[in-house]
């Protein structure tokens, strides 16, 4: 995807965060966008920052209402989309949730609710797309996280989801290329986004501890660096630094990054008691 004038774009999880920087990013490259989420006053908020951003009067913004989780509702939705506003050339699956606790405080509930939406959520409106992004060819992004890449304390049912979708999107690339439509994983660090203000709420203190020196990337930092690896057809794309470093050390070194982890959460849980 070298250009992205004129295409056609849908963003769900659009209304906030990454989603809506991405969804930004893309009108002010020219593309028709169609974000998607749950509440309509924040799409409709959403909606006027991305039609803001647009540099083209032919251009096309609208929103719809969808929960990701329930494969019926994504059914009628998409249908209802590519009727509307056309079949997408690129589609960005950015909603996610996660509420970081202790292994034995994840409730069954969360830990479905956590696949549901994070894992399950892509696979619906992948599957009910491909079928017809296959006539034009276009370009997925499946959002992960470095959770994704690396299990991170606090986050067992979430870090679930993410390797899962990781592998989902793996496979996804082999069988699409025939088809001219091209698979990408993000996996961002830490953003300063709604999500993450509410992650901090019931992070457990070694989470905390383990996170406390990681600088905090932007949304529109992360944006960026999405369309950048679209634009090199890569299928991992890690923004910054950091978030760079820290997979090759794990890659790399998996024994030394598990000692430093260990030992800062033995220096949290020796000082609680």
């Amino acid at each position: 995807m070298k250009d992205f004038d004129g295409k056609t774009a849908y963003v769900i999880g659009g209304s906030s965060g990454i989603g809506l920087s991405i969804a930004r990013l893309l009108s002010g490259k020219g593309s028709h966008v169609t974000i998607f989420a749950r509440q309509r006053d924040r799409l409709e908020d959403a909606l006027k920052q991305v039609a803001g951003c647009g540099v083209s009067a032919s251009q096309r913004f609208s929103f719809m209402q969808v929960d990701v989780s329930r494969r019926e509702q994504v059914e009628e939705v998409m249908s209802s989309a590519v009727s509307q506003f056309g079949v997408p050339h690129v589609l960005v699956n950015c909603a996610g949730t996660t509420r970081p606790f202790h292994f034995e405080d994840i409730t069954h509930d969360q830990f479905d609710a956590t696949m549901k939406v994070n894992l399950y959520g892509a696979w619906n409106t992948v599957s009910e797309l491909v079928p017809h992004m296959k006539r034009q060819g276009g370009y997925i992004v499946n959002v992960s996280s470095m959770s994704g890449l690396i299990g991170v304390f606090g986050y067992t049912d979430y870090s679930a989801s993410k390797f899962a979708l990781i592998g989902f999107s793996e496979a996804l690339r082999c069988e699409l290329k025939r088809h001219r439509i091209t698979v990408s994983v993000l996996c961002p660090p830490d953003t300063d986004t709604p999500l993450l203000r509410e992650e901090n709420k019931t992070k457990p203190d070694e989470t905390k501890a383990l996170t406390a020196k990681t600088k905090l990337m932007q949304p529109d930092d992360v944006a960026q660096a999405l369309i950048n690896g679209m634009k090199r057809d890569r299928f991992l794309i890690i923004p910054g630094f950091e978030g760079k470093f820290t997979f090759m050390m794990k890659r790399l070194f998996p024994g030394v990054v598990e000692f430093i982890v260990d030992r800062e959460i033995r220096r949290v849980q020796e000082r609680e008691g």
